[in-house]
């Protein structure tokens, strides 16, 4: 795990840690020392910690004018015991709802499992958000981990699934990435990438 780094191609347009309204602003990441763990394991220094004891994550992209932001997840999202949800609800989404961030693509191919819990704070999100047509989408979920979420109910507030499954958006500058996630969540198109 300590191999997966967070993607770095989009960080000549935006860095978290410069950005000022960004909960990452100001910090400083070591290439060498390796402190963070998920489990048993050390993973890439340049991840965030946000609260969660199992969860990591990296602000790729927040683009406060379209409002919208890109974020990349490792570990393993648990809200059953660690409550990873309100963590990241009262941590990362309300500093950028406040800053007028209604659109959220969250990538979970780094996510190994996902424990629900109750649906409070996805339904908290969605009703900050939904007044300006805002949107949760949660892409490349392992199906196991979709399941999961299914069974929390995490459908009625998010977008996931197949149709946001296997999406190359690496080989995508970001603001083509939500362009083709707002076609999606609005139903013009039924596959990207």
């Amino acid at each position: 795990m300590h191999d997966l780094s967070p993607y770095h191609r989009w960080r000549d347009f935006y860095t978290a840690e410069e950005d000022e309204f960004s909960p990452f602003h100001g910090c400083e990441y070591s290439e060498f020392e390796y402190t963070k763990k998920v489990y048993n394991y050390y993973i890439h220094p340049q991840w965030d910690d946000f609260g969660s004891n199992t969860l990591y994550l990296k602000v790729l992209f927040v683009d406060y004018e379209e409002g919208y932001a890109i974020i990349e997840f490792i570990g393993e999202w648990n809200d059953t015991i660690y409550n990873d949800i309100m963590f990241l609800k009262r941590n990362v989404i309300d500093p950028m709802i406040k800053k007028d961030v209604f659109r959220y693509i969250l990538i979970c191919e780094n996510v190994l499992n996902f424990h629900g819990s109750d649906d409070s704070y996805y339904e908290e999100w969605w009703d900050d958000i939904k007044e300006d047509n805002g949107w949760i989408s949660f892409l490349n979920t392992h199906r196991h981990v979709a399941e999961e979420m299914g069974r929390t109910g995490l459908q009625f507030y998010a977008n996931f699934g197949p149709e946001y499954n296997d999406i190359n958006w690496r080989t995508q500058k970001p603001e083509r990435v939500a362009e083709a996630i707002q076609a999606l969540v609005d139903g013009r198109i039924r596959r990207v990438f």
